[in-house]
């Protein structure tokens, strides 16, 4: 986490600012754009476009959109740090803006469920994801909303070519379904919270 006196350094805020916390998790670059270990990013750009919100800024080594949805400011953002090492742009985030924990939404790809279905969950383990492993170490806590998105499991020895392939022809079409569906749970967790997203989306 950033020092004290690293946050007053940089204008932190000095008190909660309402603000909810979208991360969406992937790798950058063109070669990364379209793997399934992006389904985060692919998420965040989806929710994006359906709210008209452009990611024109950077700070903290993560592209930043940010608007309001539903009378709620947000900021959404994908990590420009790599996979491994998302929780150093997040934990710069959350400190910087007083993030409350229940209004950090973190999505990303999980290969233990099945193709499309999605998870949503208030708090947990990182589940040996290691982006996640990364942002739990930067904030210092797991008790944060997270929705991830299966990619599924076709070879437990290959592992890593799976995550970082692309989708085929067939599975863009259940992925552009699962897309829309993760932008509306996001919606419905900004309205209603991630107890009345949880009944509808899991």
């Amino acid at each position: 986490m950033p020092s004290l006196r690293w946050l007053k350094r940089h204008g932190a805020a000095e008190t909660p600012q309402n603000i909810k916390l979208i991360v969406g998790l992937g790798n950058p670059g063109a070669r990364y754009a379209h793997s399934r270990h992006n389904i985060g990013f692919l998420v965040a750009d989806r929710f994006a476009r359906a709210h008209a919100l452009d990611f024109t800024r950077k700070r903290f080594n993560a592209q930043i959109a940010e608007g309001s949805v539903g009378g709620q400011r947000i900021l959404l953002a994908k990590p420009q740090t790599f996979m491994n090492s998302s929780g150093e742009a997040v934990g710069k985030l959350f400190a910087f803006y007083k993030i409350a924990p229940h209004d950090l939404l973190v999505v990303y790809d999980d290969l233990d469920l099945p193709l499309g279905k999605m998870r949503l969950r208030s708090r947990g383990s990182s589940g040996g994801h290691h982006g996640m492993e990364s942002i739990i170490a930067h904030v210092g806590m797991s008790d944060f909303p997270r929705l991830r998105v299966g990619i599924g499991r076709p070879n437990p020895d290959a592992d890593i070519d799976h995550v970082l392939g692309s989708f085929d022809a067939d599975e863009r079409v259940v992925m552009d379904e699962t897309f829309t569906r993760a932008a509306d749970a996001i919606d419905v967790w900004l309205t209603d919270g991630i107890t009345a997203a949880m009944n509808k989306f899991n």
